[in-house]
C-alpha cells in the first residue's frame, strides 16, 4: 500500500515566537522527483523536516494516506553532512536491514548489490569515516535506499562534494526515480534542480511562493522574485 499522497494542511512551525515556515497548503503526489529551491534561510529544510514527521508541527497537519507509525517505516532522509556509523562499509549498508529483520542471506545479497552500485565493493571493510566525503554521501545514499524506501528526502547532498562526485549522486537518484521512489530534494544548485527536477517549489520567507512542473517553473516563473532567483539575483 503506498504511504501518498502527503497532505500538509495550514502547517506553521514557530520558534521562540518567530515563524519559521508556514501556513504550508502542499500535496505531494506519487512518482517523480520534486526539487526545492529558495535562499538560504527561506524554510527549505524545515519544509523538509515537517514533510519527513520529525519538526513538530505549532499549527496545521501533516497527513499521509496511511497512519503516521506505518509511513515512517516507508520513508528515509539523507542529510547534507551523512552520518556515518563508526563501523564498515558494510555494516553500515547491512545496518537498516538489520533493523527491518531482514535474513542474513538477504542482507548479504543487498550489501553487495550496492557496494557495487557506489563503487566501494572493494571498500567493504573500510571504517565508513575514513571515506572521502564523496564516498560518505553516496554510503549514506545507498544505505537509505537499500531498505526501499517509497519516499526519499534530501537536504542539499551535494553542497560540499566535487562534479565527479555529484555526477554519481545525481545518477543514483534518478535510477532511484525510475524504480519507483518518490524523492524530494533541497537544493541550492539551479543546474542541479533543472537537471532533476519533474516539478519543484520555490521557498521565500517560510511560504511556497510558487511551484510547477519544471519547464513553466524554470522557464516562465510567475513569481518575480523566482525570476529573480533564478537570473542569480539576492533574493530575501
Amino acid at each position: 500500500m503506498s504511504i501518498l499522497p502527503l497532505t500538509l494542511s495550514q502547517a506553521e512551525v514557530r520558534r521562540r515566537g518567530k515563524r519559521l515556515l508556514g501556513p504550508v497548503d502542499l500535496t505531494l503526489g506519487s512518482g517523480g522527483i520534486t526539487m526545492i529551491v529558495g535562499p538560504n534561510g527561506s524554510g527549505k529544510t524545515t519544509l523538509l523536516r515537517v514533510m519527513h514527521g520529525v519538526e513538530r508541527l505549532s499549527a496545521g497537519h501533516a497527513i499521509w494516506a496511511v497512519l503516521q507509525y506505518e509511513a515512517q517505516h516507508h520513508q528515509a532522509f539523507v542529510f547534507q553532512s551523512p552520518i556515518m556509523l563508526r563501523r564498515s562499509v558494510a555494516a553500515n549498508l547491512r545496518y537498516p536491514l538489520a533493523l527491518k529483520g531482514a535474513s542474513r542471506a538477504d542482507q548479504d545479497a543487498a550489501v553487495a548489490h550496492w557496494a557495487a552500485r557506489i563503487g566501494l565493493s572493494d571498500a567493504l571493510d573500510t571504517p565508513a569515516p575514513r571515506l572521502s566525503g564523496g564516498e560518505r554521501q553516496k554510503l549514506a545514499l545507498a544505505r537509505a535506499l537499500i531498505a526501499k524506501p517509497q519516499v526519499l528526502f534530501l537536504d542539499e547532498p551535494c553542497a560540499s562534494l566535487d562534479g565527479a562526485a555529484t555526477l554519481a549522486i545525481e545518477a543514483l537518484l534518478t535510477q532511484a526515480r525510475d524504480d519507483g521512489v518518490r524523492i524530494v530534494m533541497a537544493t541550492h544548485d539551479m543546474g542541479q534542480a533543472r537537471r532533476l527536477a519533474d516539478d519543484a517549489l520555490f521557498v521565500l520567507g517560510g511560504a511556497i511562493a510558487q511551484a510547477g512542473p519544471r519547464n513553466q517553473f524554470f522557464d516562465a516563473p510567475g513569481h518575480p522574485a523566482l525570476a529573480s532567483f533564478l537570473n542569480g539575483d539576492i533574493v530575501t
